[in-house]
């Protein structure tokens, strides 16, 4: 087999993933599109030692530590396609390239669908954002909204004012029962019952929100979560089983990380309902040594 382990995906969880394996000495290949899902963001906040490092920079660095070691080897691109063969996995990369591997660690991410409000593309990561404790505190005491796009959004409305005075913008749905009004109220947070039609500000900053009866609430940071989808059909394909997360479908593992399919690994966001650059990095570690461990006891039990 050319390489004991492939890992599709290079950022926080594949990286992390890599390092483990690097360093029992096992042959590593890592494949990478360059597409993180925190790209969007100038700064990456919380992470151990690295609170306010840009994403990318994060990333370089970590790449340039693991290509130290002479039994890594990175392939830029997408994985098109994956399937068992005997005593392992197939990994297609198009163009007439494949490679294997005994094992697959699987962390190509997922990609955010974001609310179709014109405005908020280009302010995502930037003054539109998904999570309070990666980018709550650099508009700490500002003016804060949460949109109401899911369930759980009331939940990061009554989280938002340990941050600042906050709005919970109903976005033209349903009034909140009356127990939840009450958390409401008890929290200090505006509800703003019309829809949502515009952000206004420059492309990346944040001014207003528009809403549909002409009124613009003035505004500094918009949070909201985002449905979620794989960026990659490359589990469904091997068969891993999902269940159903909080933002969207996640690859179902065990405490090893292990998906449904033996063999087959899955860390970071694909693989967890709760998404930050740190529980990423943990699953990799977590994916990466447990891989590493099947390489070792697998074949003594056979």
């Amino acid at each position: 087999m050319p390489h004991d382990a492939i890992i599709i995906g290079g950022s926080y969880a594949g990286l992390s993933a890599a390092m483990q394996l690097a360093r029992a000495g096992r042959s590593v290949c890592v494949v990478d599109s360059d597409t993180p899902r925190n790209r969007f963001a100038a700064a990456s906040h919380g992470f151990f030692g690295q609170d306010g490092a840009a994403p990318r920079a994060m990333i370089a660095q970590a790449r340039e530590k693991l290509l130290a070691y002479p039994n890594v080897h990175f392939v830029g691109g997408t994985a098109i396609h994956a399937h068992a063969i005997p005593d392992g996995f197939a990994v297609d990369l198009g163009m007439g390239e494949t490679l294997q591997a005994a094992k697959l660690v699987l962390a190509f991410g997922v990609v955010d669908e974001l609310p179709d409000i014109p405005g908020l593309a280009g302010k995502w990561g930037k003054s539109v954002l998904h999570c309070p404790y990666c980018h709550g505190y650099e508009f700490k005491g500002r003016r804060l909204g949460a949109l109401n796009v899911m369930e759980k959004s009331v939940h990061q409305a009554l989280m938002l004012p340990d941050w600042g005075p906050t709005t919970f913008f109903l976005n033209g749905g349903a009034m909140p029962d009356a127990d939840t009004l009450g958390q409401l109220q008890h929290r200090n947070v505006a509800i703003e019952p019309a829809r949502v039609v515009a952000l206004e500000g420059t492309e990346t900053e944040l001014s207003g929100v528009r809403l549909q009866d002409g009124r613009v609430v003035a505004l500094d940071a918009l949070f909201t979560g985002s449905r979620t989808r794989m960026a990659s059909p490359i589990a469904e394909q091997l068969g891993c089983a999902f269940e159903e997360g909080i933002l969207g479908p996640v690859i179902l593992t065990d405490a090893m990380k292990m998906t449904t399919v033996p063999g087959v690994y899955a860390a970071g966001d694909i693989a967890r309902g709760m998404h930050n650059a740190t529980f990423a990095s943990a699953d990799g570690v977590m994916a990466g040594t447990s891989a590493h461990q099947a390489l070792i006891f697998e074949p003594l039990a056979a």
